[in-house]
């Protein structure tokens, strides 16, 4: 259930109402608009409907949610979500583009790379430390190592991080390195590991499961919100089919879907979407004029001498061709390229 509030009530109104909840024993998640604040009631709600919430100043409605994720709804938050990372934003008009190695190798490749994924226009820099690998036997990457070699990639490039966190007990390693956590498509049920997220404070990029439904995706995200924790960006990063040619099925009509349903920004994957390096740029370019909120792709020096995900890699100079063909599809569909800034400069420039 939500509880409408009008944006100009006074403070102690709205906690009269929050103290009022909470002594009935509901969690309330507060969401403020500039023309209204949302309170979000979590828990079974029947204890409510006798209370009279309408003769407390300045609640204007109640709204039973009817969907199985609460926070995560637009019935919950109307607005789009923006999360800022460093001088990033995250879901706003700007589509932003994460790029980088599946793994970090070593200092050379990872270094390289950021370099050019810069000077392209990426702002995110990604790669792995620890690889959820389908065999035993593959490169399971660097671990802190890596993590090192990443955040200090990312730092000498003016590059925010994001890399994958794969259990518990490694949330507080990962967290001194990353200022995005990664949430893989094998963890995104992982509800124990949900949790603990929920309790951190910085954002997490959460992607699809393998054979999640749009509303089981949306579950995984409440998990992590109900913690307090509401930096969440999604990633569909393809579904699995009956087709083999590609590595998934990229299911683009999930962009507009979760925009319709959900307030969290959504991101895609076309590098494990398709699983062909020769696929990935095409797919990036419909995930954009779908609606995305940005993309993350596998950059390589040497996608042939890759330990991980060569296959689906862009070598650098694609990546930089992608991005150059990427501006015009971004401004189509009424977004920017770059920050306010970098677009005047470009203007100037012309």
């Amino acid at each position: 259930m939500i509880i409408v509030m009008n944006g100009k009530t006074d403070h102690s109104d709205v906690e009269k109402v929050i103290n009022k909840l909470k002594e009935l024993g509901h969690e309330v998640h507060i969401s403020q608009g500039e023309k209204r604040i949302i309170l979000g009631v979590i828990g079974n709600v029947e204890n409510l409907v006798s209370v009279p919430f309408y003769a407390y100043n300045g609640v204007e409605e109640i709204i039973r949610i009817l969907k199985p994720y609460k926070l995560a709804s637009r019935e919950f938050k109307d607005f789009d979500t923006t999360i800022k990372v460093k001088d990033i934003i995250i879901g706003g008009k700007e589509v932003i583009v994460m790029a980088g190695p599946c793994v970090v190798e070593n200092e050379q490749q990872i270094f390289e790379t950021a370099h050019q994924v810069k000077a392209s226009g990426a702002k995110i820099l990604r790669g792995g430390a620890f690889k959820p690998r389908t065999s035993p036997y593959s490169f399971q990457g660097l671990g802190e190592e890596g993590l090192k070699l990443l955040a200090q990639a990312g730092k000498e490039n003016g590059l925010a991080v994001v890399t994958e966190v794969m259990s518990v007990n490694q949330i507080d390693l990962i967290a001194k390195y990353t200022d995005i956590f990664q949430v893989g498509a094998r963890n995104m049920q992982n509800f124990v590991l949900l949790t603990e997220l929920g309790k951190t404070k910085k954002p997490i990029l959460l992607k699809r499961g393998m054979s999640a439904t749009i509303e089981e995706f949306l579950l995984s995200a409440e998990y992590i919100l109900s913690e307090g924790n509401y930096e969440v960006i999604l990633c569909e990063r393809g579904i699995r089919t009956f087709e083999n040619y590609t590595r998934n099925t990229l299911d683009l009509s999930a962009i507009p879907a979760i925009k319709r349903l959900s307030h969290l920004p959504i991101i895609v994957d076309p590098s494990h979407a398709t699983g062909r390096w020769r696929l990935v740029s095409p797919m990036a370019k419909a995930a954009i004029a779908a609606g995305a909120d940005g993309l993350i792709i596998e950059v390589h020096p040497d996608p042939k001498s890759s330990l991980s995900d060569g296959a689906q890699s862009l070598q650098l100079d694609t990546f930089a061709q992608l991005m150059k063909e990427l501006r015009p599809i971004i401004q189509a569909v009424g977004r920017e390229f770059g920050s306010s800034l970098e677009n005047e400069l470009e203007r100037i420039k012309n």
